[in-house]
């Protein structure tokens, strides 16, 4: 038997304004805008809500767009999209691909925020039918790690209700039309760091005269590689990731200084800890056994939390999901290594459900090399990648979950 959120979704999403909500999704997808930029996606995102009939605050955190639909008693449910692109130059060959040169919405925050507007619309359209508040966000900067932190900061939850529950979903590869919920942990943390190696400079054709940092940063990298296999237990899933090394200005010039710019992916403090202490150390050897003039500075960065559902809550909301989608089409994919910072609008106590959405186009999934979903997983544009390019039958859907999501407390 169908529950009445599930059916009520689907009344309310019967009739969706597809053509419309995709011109908007081409349109978002030919401006995109980095971290904290986000003034015309934002501006875009606001009319719609207004459109819709919520409350709408602008500039939150920022960049941030909140709105608000009080429609009688009940709880308080928050839906949230990220807004934000990233500096990639699309590869795509859409004819909606971005105007913008070295800028991209290249993990699908684009599609992200079409589907809350057209939520928006679908939840407002129905209030007849449902009762509680509704909040939806349109979070800047998440690529950046900082925008759910200033909206927290900037007194999100001072201008509206705080929630009883918060809601969001992502984008990912995968034959569109399945939807992965994890009950408990879902995403990684993340930890940037920063090494500079110190040596001294001098003519390159007088290393004796020098103490060479390039060679030094190399042995530092190389040496980074065993950390994972070496110092991190087995049955724990971590990442380190060396995504820039810098150093010199010429071929004949051995430089003073060497840069190693590290990215950690951990499921716990524990293993965060032991990697750092661990590149901390290496480091240091590294650089006392060149005889670097001085120790090497290790700096952390930005840093995103793991991202944990609250089971009761996901359980909830993926058999919603099943109802209006099909028994088949929900699973469960176990942690993934990517991160968000979803989790800071919790403020470490409220309970959420994150989810995500396929959005492979299929012929892209067809042609795809491999003879299971894994290999072909494996094989199609990822999120980050310059031709990554969610399928526009995915927009209609992604609506659908949001609506579902929140009627399973709204009804």
């Amino acid at each position: 038997m169908t529950s009445a959120s599930a059916r009520t979704a689907l009344e309310l999403t019967a009739d969706l304004p597809v053509p419309d909500l995709e011109d908007f999704y081409r349109d978002l997808h030919r401006h995109p805008e980095l971290s904290f930029e986000e003034h015309r996606t934002a501006a875009r995102l606001a009319e719609r809500l207004k459109a819709a009939g919520f409350e709408t605050a602008e500039g939150v955190g920022g960049t941030g767009v909140v709105g608000l639909l009080r429609n009688g008693d009940g709880p308080t449910v928050l839906l949230r999209a990220d807004m934000d692109a990233l500096p990639v130059e699309e590869r795509t060959g859409l004819p909606y691909a971005s105007r913008t040169p070295g800028l991209m919405h290249a993990c699908g925050h684009d599609l992200h925020v079409t589907w809350l507007a057209g939520a928006a619309k679908a939840l407002a359209d129905g209030r007849d039918a449902w009762s509680g508040t509704l909040l939806l966000v349109g979070q800047p900067a998440e690529e950046a790690g900082g925008g759910a932190a200033a909206m927290v900061a900037d007194g999100l939850y001072d201008r509206v209700p705080r929630p009883d529950v918060l809601l969001g979903q992502h984008a990912v590869p995968g034959p569109a039309g399945l939807y992965a919920h994890v009950p408990g942990l879902i995403m990684s943390a993340t930890t940037d760091v920063e090494i500079v190696v110190h040596g001294r400079g001098g003519h390159g054709s007088r290393p004796e005269t020098t103490v060479d940092p390039v060679v030094t940063a190399a042995y530092i990298v190389t040496r980074l590689q065993t950390v994972v296999s070496r110092e991190i237990k087995p049955r724990e899933s971590a990442v380190l990731t060396v995504g820039r090394i810098e150093a010199g200005t010429a071929p004949n010039i051995i430089p003073a200084t060497a840069r190693i710019s590290l990215n950690l992916r951990t499921q716990s403090e524990a293993a965060r800890d032991r990697m750092i202490a661990a590149i901390r150390r290496i480091a240091e050897g590294e650089c006392h056994a060149a005889g670097c003039p001085r120790e090497p500075e290790v700096t952390l960065g930005g840093s995103f939390p793991v991202t944990v559902n609250d089971p009761e809550t996901d359980h909830r909301i993926a058999a919603v999901h099943r109802e209006v989608f099909g028994t088949d089409t929900v699973f469960d994919p176990g942690p993934a290594m990517a991160s968000e910072d979803f989790s800071k609008l919790a403020l470490g106590e409220l309970p959420y459900s994150y989810w995500f959405v396929t959005s492979t186009p299929a012929a892209t999934w067809e042609a795809a090399p491999g003879a299971d979903l894994m290999e072909k997983f494996d094989a199609v544009p990822s999120n980050h990648s310059p031709h990554f390019a969610p399928d526009l039958s995915a927009v209609a859907p992604g609506v659908r979950t949001l609506v579902s999501g929140a009627l399973a407390y709204l009804v």
